[in-house]
């Protein structure tokens, strides 16, 4: 299915309406609470998601909802939106803007649009089935690299990998030419336009990663899980985007020198 053009319009105005809350709160000193998994939440996080969730009602009320903050609704439904207000809190609440907000439509459970937005910056990848991915209103596109020795390689942290899976990263990070960290959904934007070549991560829930598959795969990328296959709402998030087919063959090559047991769970 590809998305009409009022969904992807209604999709730019929710990240229009996330990024309204988001600004009025950079900055400002605002203190954060931690969940049950003791990652942060802030009032702008809840804010935000509040009110891209007050759009889809008078907007779109039959469709089903995820969301990172305030929990699911008419979640099997055929249309169902994915919400990450702020995706890098961390970086938010430490005045970083390399957070952004997530939204993502899946269409039967597969990611069919994408927006990554950065309010601050002014940053917006936009990302439709069957469409060039748009930032900020223009085409974009990937970068070709040859291979993981030429690949600018990122990840959000490597204290985000468990023990059992370092090496894997460790092995794919030994073979790159370049290795950078930080960035959450931000990073993922900058292998759409072409600055990074490949970004690797374990553990991402569907609120982290289903916004990004449209985006990475409409310009012209690649974005699948450590075994290559193509992720959906039922996938366990740990992820490979790159810009190029061979980078990506290279590092699901590199994580399975690097952990035998892949392939195998």
């Amino acid at each position: 299915m590809t998305p009409s053009q009022d969904l992807v319009e209604l999709a730019e105005r929710l990240a229009d309406a996330s990024g309204a809350v988001i600004r009025r709160y950079f900055r400002k000193g605002i203190e954060a609470d931690d969940k049950a998994d003791a990652s942060p939440v802030t009032i702008a996080d809840r804010e935000a998601e509040a009110a891209i969730r007050e759009l889809l009602a008078a907007r779109a009320p039959g469709h089903g909802i995820v969301g990172e903050e305030l929990g699911r609704q008419n979640e099997a439904a055929e249309l169902v939106w994915v919400l990450d207000p702020i995706d890098g809190t961390k970086a938010f609440i430490t005045g970083k803007p390399l957070f952004g907000t997530l939204i993502a439509l899946l269409h039967r459970g597969r990611p069919v649009l994408g927006v990554i937005d950065q309010p601050v910056l002014g940053d917006r990848w936009l990302g439709v089935l069957g469409r060039q991915t748009l930032w900020n209103g223009e085409p974009a596109r990937v970068r070709a690299c040859a291979g993981l020795p030429l690949a600018r390689l990122s990840t959000t942290g490597p204290q985000y990998f468990p023990p059992a899976k370092t090496r894997a990263f460790g092995e794919v990070a030994s073979r790159a030419k370049l290795v950078s960290y930080g960035g959450d959904c931000y990073q993922y934007g900058l292998v759409a336009s072409g600055s990074i070549d490949v970004v690797v991560e374990y553990g991402l829930k569907l609120h982290d990663f289903a916004a990004l598959v449209p985006v990475i795969t409409g310009a012209g990328g690649v974005m699948t899980d450590w075994e290559g296959r193509p992720l959906d709402a039922a996938s366990a998030g740990d992820v490979v985007a790159a810009g190029d087919p061979r980078t990506h063959a290279e590092v699901l090559a590199a994580l399975r020198a690097g952990d035998p047991r892949q392939g195998a769970r």
